[in-house]
């Protein structure tokens, strides 16, 4: 083990979802660690500005446009980056969404596909692509950004957390499969914070103070709380811990 475990420094790690939230939280930290980044998300203007941060700490940085539900966009994704850095050490899969707010029986169809395709296909997809490149390297680290969500139940959010919960259970399922190969695959799962997939809800007068009374920390998180743990996850302070899912939810999932 390095003299400091947590250090980044030489490896490229790649972040889905980027350009806001504890997508970009994650990104920054991860090049604060001392790794290049490459970013991704569906929205030009998000992961070019989270490229730009990136860059501005002295790393080298990279943004695509990529919709994780499509396989040629992460293929392109993957030897992009190559092209780009000569390796893949890291693949953060953190891109998802949670469009409604609603009991099971209202959820639209279509609605549950999309989710279903960016949550869980997506994850699946940029592991799938990436898996060989780490183990033709014999190492690298899978992070999955899975959900509180997906651990215990979350009211109006079926799908979500269905999504989440599947997530988990394909992390669980991956490190057993790629331990032989020196790949890690580990789950964060944030908890509630204050980002634009969240605001609406912890501001409704009703829905918002309810949350709030299940959090023993008493507060929702910042974004920037979530990275830390990613940066361990993905750094030799993390060795030998695969298979993981780790809960950043102020106690969330105590009750």
């Amino acid at each position: 083990m390095t003299v400091n475990p947590f250090d980044l420094s030489g490896k490229v790690a790649v972040v889905s979802g980027a350009g806001r939230g504890i997508g970009k939280a994650i990104a920054l930290s991860l090049a604060r660690a001392g790794a290049d980044v490459a970013v991704f998300s569906r929205t030009e203007e998000q992961f070019r500005a989270t490229a730009t941060e990136i860059e501005e700490l002295g790393r080298r940085a990279l943004g695509l446009r990529v919709d994780v539900s499509l396989a040629a966009d992460v293929a392109a994704m993957v030897e992009s980056v190559l092209r780009e850095f000569g390796r893949l050490d890291i693949m953060v899969n953190n891109a998802g969404l949670n469009p409604v707010y609603c009991r099971v029986e209202q959820i639209d169809e279509d609605v549950y596909d999309t989710i279903m395709d960016v949550n869980v296909k997506g994850v699946y997809l940029c592991s799938k692509h990436v898996i060989p490149v780490m183990k033709e390297r014999g190492e690298g680290c899978i992070i999955n950004v899975a959900s509180a969500a997906g651990m215990v139940a979350l009211y109006k959010c079926g799908a979500y957390s269905a999504s989440k919960g599947a997530v988990v259970q394909l992390t669980r399922t991956m490190a057993v499969e790629l331990a032989p190969w020196g790949i890690r695959v580990n789950a964060l799962c944030p908890g509630f914070a204050t980002t634009d997939m969240t605001d609406e809800l912890l501001e409704h007068p009703r829905e918002g103070e309810r949350i709030l009374s299940r959090i023993p920390m008493g507060r929702v998180a910042e974004p920037e709380e979530m990275a830390p743990a990613a940066v361990f996850l993905a750094s030799d302070a993390s060795s030998y811990v695969t298979g993981a899912t780790l809960c950043v939810d102020g106690g969330w999932t105590c009750w």
